[in-house]
């Protein structure tokens, strides 16, 4: 019994995909880079893509703590990447990105499943405090909290809006187990992430 109880917290415990030192476990691929400063990572340039490469995940709590420098900055965090991306737009088109960015419309602000899933709301705090997201993989459904408010829900086969530009994502399934990954959008969007870790279910 003590065992099966000692499996089940640690089943249940948030396991840290960054270490605060380095970028261990991690790849970059695409332009731009991520730097560590003060124990965080750093977004600079791009568009480029960090994926986490040791291990797929799914039925899991995949919680990223970030804040942002300017009003308009842009980032995102891949999920349900099937294979190690070769390059930034493998993870576009095969993944799903959650978004980061106060200043876009509910298709493509925080929390919203980029162009294919609008946000329920907007709790997002000012440019320079730190938000919590937590992105549910539940089966091949996903739910997004940020700041302990549910902003997404988001399952296949329910309806998307029509593609309409070359950089939005390929519409179409994407699978229960996959890499994740954070975005550098642009030499203009710097964000800050001082927490990436996941809780298995």
């Amino acid at each position: 019994m003590a065992l099966l109880v000692s499996g089940g917290l640690l089943a249940q415990t948030w396991q840290p995909l960054f270490n605060g030192k380095d970028l261990s476990g991690w790849r970059m691929v695409g332009p731009g880079r991520f730097v560590i400063e003060d124990g965080m990572m750093k977004t600079e340039g791009g568009m480029g893509l960090l994926c986490y490469e040791r291990e797929k995940f799914g039925n899991a709590t995949l919680r990223v703590v970030f804040k942002t420098a300017s009003e308009r900055a842009n980032s995102g965090v891949f999920i349900r990447l099937p294979e190690k991306p070769p390059d930034p737009w493998y993870a576009v088109h095969n993944g799903y990105e959650v978004q980061i960015a106060s200043g876009g419309d509910e298709w493509h602000s925080t929390g919203s499943i980029y162009s294919l899933s609008k946000v329920l709301a907007r709790p997002q705090k000012p440019m320079g405090e730190w938000n919590t997201m937590d992105i549910v993989l539940d089966g091949l459904k996903t739910i997004v909290y940020l700041n302990g408010v549910k902003v997404n829900e988001f399952s296949p086969g329910q309806p998307v809006p029509p593609r309409q530009r070359w950089y939005e994502p390929a519409r179409g399934p994407r699978p229960a187990l996959g890499y994740v990954g954070l975005q550098n959008h642009d030499a203009r969007s710097l964000v800050y992430f001082r927490e990436v870790s996941v809780k298995k279910h």
